[in-house]
C-alpha cells in the first residue's frame, strides 16, 4: 500500500488506514462511533497545532505539560463547505512569568503558521486531483 487508503466496509461506513497499521473509522455524522470526513479535517487541523507546538510547550513548563486542542467550524446552511475553521490551544505556560508567557505565545503562533502543514495547506488552497477507475482497472474521464 502507498500513502492511505480508505476502504468501504458496510453502509456508509469506511475504514481508512496508514502504512503504520492505523485504522479509523469512517462514517456520516449520522453514524456511531465514526468520525465524518469533515470532522477528520478538523481533526487534523487541531492535531498538526498540538504538533507543532508540543516541544517548544514541553521545553518551557516539562514533560506533562498540557498541549491540548478543540476545534470548531463555521458552515452556512445548505453549503457543502467550511468557512471558517478556528482551533483553540490550551497550554500549560503557568510558571512563566507575564513577558515569558507573551514571547512564548508568539513563538507559537509563529510556528503553527509556518510549520503547521494542514493549516497551510487548508489555507492556500490545494488542488485536489480525482481520477476514477473501474473494476477493470481503467481510468475513465474525471
Amino acid at each position: 500500500m502507498s500513502g492511505l487508503e480508505v476502504e468501504r466496509v458496510g453502509a456508509h461506513l469506511f475504514v481508512g488506514r496508514n502504512e503504520r497499521g492505523a485504522e479509523v473509522r469512517i462514517g456520516s455524522d449520522e453514524s456511531e462511533g465514526v468520525f465524518s470526513p469533515g470532522e477528520l479535517l478538523q481533526l487534523a487541523v487541531a492535531s498538526c497545532t498540538t504538533v507543532t507546538v508540543e516541544d517548544m510547550v514541553v521545553r518551557r513548563s516539562g514533560p506533562d505539560a498540557k498541549v491540548d486542542a478543540t476545534v470548531t467550524r463555521d458552515r452556512a446552511p445548505g453549503t457543502h463547505e467550511y468557512q471558517r475553521l478556528s482551533v483553540t490551544l490550551d497550554v500549560d505556560l503557568d510558571g512563566l512569568d507575564e513577558a515569558a508567557r507573551e514571547r512564548v505565545v508568539k513563538a507559537l503562533r509563529i510556528a503553527v503558521e509556518r510549520e503547521c502543514t494542514i493549516s497551510r495547506t487548508v489555507q492556500l488552497g490545494a488542488p485536489v486531483d480525482l481520477e476514477i477507475v473501474t473494476s477493470d482497472g481503467r481510468a475513465r474521464a474525471s
